[in-house]
């Protein structure tokens, strides 16, 4: 599910600033960026992470004072590396040509923990901002699933109506099976009464062949849990998709015995809702 938060939070003269976006993922895709000299707190924000989101592509950006390019150096420990690595370079006679991009590499090397403050020194303030963030990602993802809610439920009284509509039909199939079967008969010149065993037993195996009453009550039973389930609290996402597995075997088995147009094109609306269901419901959590 999509989302997005930022908190801040105040360590020393710096200004601490977290954000988090999250766009849709099947699973939970997570990545931290933040100063390199609070690399080992990636382990405390993926946890916090986890405890709110299952699924998603998910960024977590810390940042100090608007970002790294805020950061002071200290000049005199940058010119002490640079003229070590120029030491280092003549005694191997090697050029030595420093570049734009070995002096940011450096400062930024140099800048690190003592600027910023240790990493468990600056950790309650990392995770203040980081909750905070959280909670916004999180209020926005409420929103979305409200939406999402909505839809869902109105695809599900489509498809509630779409097998109300197969189970009224159901009974009529037998009915008419008995009647193009005894115009086949008669158009072959084979006349024969309506009650006559052998007609009657086609009929009973072809009703057989096509029952599907067992296949519409557990469809009720999974639009039932479905529906309650959706309006539970919780992660749902993988339990519903079960379910809607479920739902798609049922229609499947009722197309493959339906010898009948009006319901094959049910059957049809049917596995068109739940394709669109499944797409949503696989950003749900």
């Amino acid at each position: 599910m999509t989302g997005f938060g930022r908190g801040s939070a105040q360590f020393g003269n710096h200004a601490i600033t977290v954000q988090v976006n999250s766009v849709n993922r099947r699973g939970l895709d997570l990545s931290v960026a933040l100063p390199d000299a609070w690399e080992t707190l990636e382990g405390g924000i993926a946890e916090a992470v986890r405890k709110v989101a299952v699924r998603g592509k998910v960024h977590v950006v810390v940042e100090v004072d608007g970002g790294r390019a805020a950061q002071s150096w200290d000049e005199e420990a940058v010119i002490e590396a640079l003229e070590r690595l120029e030491q280092l370079a003549e005694s191997r006679g090697v050029p030595f040509r420093p570049t734009p991009e070995l002096l940011w590499q450096i400062a930024n090397a140099q800048s690190g923990e003592g600027q910023l403050g240790a990493p468990e020194e600056v950790w309650p303030a990392v995770e203040q901002a980081l909750h905070a963030a959280l909670r916004g990602l999180g209020a926005m993802r409420a929103k979305e699933g409200e939406a999402l809610l909505i839809d869902f439920l109105g695809r599900l009284g489509k498809l509630t109506a779409h097998v109300d509509a197969i189970a009224s039909r159901a009974p009529q199939i037998a009915t008419n099976y008995r009647e193009q079967l005894m115009q086949r008969l008669r158009t072959a010149g084979l006349e024969l009464d309506v009650n006559d065993e052998r007609v009657l037993k086609e009929i009973a195996l072809f009703a057989e062949r096509i029952d599907i009453t067992e296949e519409i009550t557990r469809l009720r039973s999974h639009f039932s849990q479905l529906k309650e389930l959706l309006r539970s609290g919780g992660e749902i996402g993988r339990k519903a998709e079960f379910i809607l597995q479920e739902i798609g075997r049922e229609v499947h088995t009722i197309g493959s015995k339906a010898n009948d147009l009006a319901i094959s094109q049910r059957v049809i609306e049917c596995k068109n809702e739940l394709e669109r269901v499944r797409e949503q419901m696989a950003n749900v959590e």
